[in-house]
């Protein structure tokens, strides 16, 4: 029709009415026609039937899961819209257990126990959706914890809804039909609401607010136990800030009020003469604190005095002028040294103060373990070869000879050691004047002209080999000293007197020598300073002394070998640290000969001295630090060191001969026994038996003679 109307105005060439015409009638011929109310009445109907009535009268496609069945009874009185009869019919499925799941172009029809893993629409509003259309919605909560609403909202929710919390993102999750949707939705609007709790500061002035804060908790703590019904409602929660002296107060008006009511009449003043206090410390010196706390009290009465209320303003203590707080005179700090406790006497506020600084002071400090290392190696070798010359004509009157500088080796020390054998007089000679090495002589010592040679010849090879480890344990900031050694007397001076006779002869009378003694051996000075982390700061003083044999004078007293090192140094815990050392390498060579003789080629040799020292010396010295922070740590290096000399006593019982054999060398107990008996003395208990007596040997008797 509309076809044949455009030919005909076409054909009467009303182009732009035509155009006009065939628009209005194209669209009046396109609108939809309203279907006519239906009153839905059904008895007993089988469910796949309503399924294909809804179809026909909403014009929507259905897909039916095979397990939907079942009879179904509508009744109705007025006539319904499509809408209406949709809402009715998602009622209806949702009555019967099953769910209408929409998609793009069909709605599938599913039982409700797994519609909810079916493509279900995830909204923000359930407005504008059938309240029994099943949907997924995100709800955000704002002040309370999602997982907290949970178990409240479970019960509200079909066994085939869903309902989770994700908690990163405090949000809840729920899958049900969109009017049980908007009623949860409402319910958690109504439940996630700001806390109208305020925190409240109440300063105190006298009272302490620790004190007022436990004092209050248990307080509360009692009120709840014998009334429960009191505790129902938001908690009212007290905590005490320290460095303010104040106390914050969380919870409802009320029970605010009434809190702040009983802490204004604890925080009143007491008399000076009661606020006396005995601090007992566990760590510290009492004496050594006392130093310290009078000049911290100073400061802060002079604090105190600053901050005290001006008489006739509120707040002001009665009968006018500075607070009993604010006088010096007011703080008596003592130290009782028998009990090593503090007697501290002032005002409140300044007897909390000192007690913060004694709680930071009375600390258990750490220990710290030094061993150091002296490692010393030298080899010293020494070669001399040398002839002496005598020659006595006494005939021509020529003597000659020669003398080199060899010491006691020398050919006049030892002719005078042969004159003084001759003469029988061996007690006289001195060990200093015994040459070393080999002294041969040779010649002829009859008729006129006599001559002699002597040659000496010394080889000399010594190695030294040196680990001393000595080992201290100190506290942190505290000097220790450990000395093993030797106290060896050092000549300082002489003094005679001399008296005349009538005969004008001078005799010595009282003479004497003053005698100085001094620590010959190991010597470690060491004060640790532990810092922040693991870094050491150790004052080091380490000397090594030792007395050399062969240069023990009589008349100077004895030579000693000294090395030393004094040091500050920084040192992680367990490094091992070299301290300082000494590489030597000496070489001496000496020559002494008779001139233009000792020049001559092999014979010259006749006419020559020569010695040779040859001297290698390594010394270093280590140092390792270990803190030792608490008794685990401690108990583990002493079990180390007490096993290992118990260890070389085992060894050395083993090697030992003893002509007693019932007389054993002593011997560490094991630490096993030293925990169970706790103590370390080989100490037999009272009710243990006594030890058996040792056997008897068969005595022999020898006898001489005839019986």
């Amino acid at each position: 029709m509309t076809y044949w109307l455009k030919k005909w105005l076409n054909s009467q060439r009303h182009a732009l009415l035509c155009q006009f015409f065939a628009g209005l009638l194209t669209g009046i011929l396109t609108l939809p026609v309203l279907a006519a109310p239906v009153t839905l009445n059904l008895k007993d109907a089988d469910i796949n039937a309503l399924v294909e009535s809804m179809s026909v009268l909403t014009g929507k496609n259905f897909i039916v899961d095979p397990r939907v069945k079942g009879r179904v009874t509508i009744i109705s009185s007025k006539p319904m819209d499509e809408k209406e009869l949709y809402e009715v019919f998602l009622a209806v499925l949702g009555v019967h257990g099953f769910a209408a799941v929409p998609g793009d172009k069909v709605i599938k029809i599913v039982p409700a126990a797994g519609a909810k893993q079916e493509s279900v629409p995830t909204v923000d509003r359930s407005r504008g959706i059938e309240p029994d259309q099943i949907v997924t919605r995100v709800i955000q909560v704002q002040n309370v914890s999602a997982a907290q609403i949970v178990p409240i909202l479970r019960p509200l929710i079909p066994p085939q809804g869903h309902l989770a919390a994700y908690t990163p993102t405090n949000v809840l999750i729920i899958s049900d039909n969109s009017a049980n949707v908007e009623r949860i939705a409402s319910i958690i609007s109504r439940i996630d609401l700001a806390s109208n709790e305020e925190v409240e500061i109440v300063a105190l002035r006298h009272a302490s607010a620790t004190e007022i804060v436990r004092v209050l908790t248990a307080l509360e703590q009692t009120k709840g136990r014998a009334d429960p019904a009191a505790g129902v409602g938001a908690p009212t929660r007290m905590v005490a800030d320290e460095r303010t002296n104040s106390i914050l107060l969380s919870g409802d008006q009320t029970s605010r009020v009434r809190l702040r009511t009983l802490i204004t009449h604890l925080d009143t003043p007491v008399d000076a003469g009661g606020n006396t206090q005995v601090i007992y410390l566990r760590y510290a010196k009492a004496k050594d604190l006392v130093t310290v706390l009078q000049g911290v009290s100073k400061n802060l009465s002079n604090e105190v005095a600053r901050n005290a209320p001006v008489p006739g303003q509120p707040g002001a203590p009665p009968g006018g002028g500075v607070s009993s707080s604010g006088g010096n005179s007011l703080v008596d700090i003592q130290a009782d040294e028998a009990t090593n406790a503090l007697v501290v006497t002032a005002p409140p506020d300044i007897i909390r103060s000192l007690r913060s600084v004694i709680a930071q002071l009375d600390i258990r400090r750490a220990q710290v373990l030094v061993e150091a290392v002296i490692a010393e190696i030298s080899a010293e070798k020494t070669a001399q070869l040398g002839v002496q010359w005598a020659v006595d004509s006494s005939q021509n009157g020529l003597i000659g000879f020669t003398n080199f500088d060899a010491g006691a080796s020398s050919l006049a020390n030892i002719a005078g050691l042969a004159a003084q054998i001759d003469e029988g007089n061996i007690s006289s000679i001195q060990a200093s004047q015994v040459p070393q090495g080999i002294q041969l002589g040779v010649g002829d010592f009859t008729g006129t002209n006599r001559f002699g040679a002597l040659i000496s010849a010394l080889a000399k090879d010594a190695d030294t080999n040196v680990l001393s480890t000595p080992t201290v344990v100190t506290m942190d900031n505290e000097e220790a000293q450990i000395i093993v050694g030797q106290n060896v007397p050092f000549v300082t001076g002489s003094y005679t007197t001399s008296t005349s006779s009538g005969d004008s002869t001078t005799q010595v009378g009282n003479p004497f020598q003053t005698i100085q003694r001094d620590d010959v051996g190991i010597k470690l000075t060491v004060k640790p300073q532990i810092n922040e982390g693991n870094a050491v700061k150790l004052e080091i003083e380490q000397e090594v002394s030792s007395v050399v044999p062969s240069a023990n004078a009589a008349t100077q007293g004895p030579t000693t070998n000294k090395r030393s090192i004094k040091t500050i140094v920084m040192v992680e815990d367990g490094q091992i640290l070299v301290l300082g050392g000494l590489i030597d390498d000496q070489l001496t060579e000496s020559a002494q000969k008779v001139p233009l003789l000792g020049d001559v080629p092999l014979l010259g040799n006749l006419f020559r001295y020569r010695d040779t020292n040859r001297l290698k010396r390594n010394l270093m010295v280590f140092l390792h630090p270990v803190i030792l922070r608490d008794p685990a740590q401690g108990t583990l290096y002493t079990s180390d060191k007490y096993n290992y000399i118990r260890q070389q006593q085992i060894a050395a019982r083993e090697r030992a001969d003893y002509l007693l054999p019932n007389v054993q060398p002593p011997l560490l107990k094991p630490s096993e026994e030293v925990k169970q008996q706790g103590t370390i003395l080989n100490l037999t208990p009272t009710n243990a038996p006594p030890p058996p007596p040792p056997p008897v040997a068969p005595s022999v008797e020898f006898g001489f003679g005839n019986k």
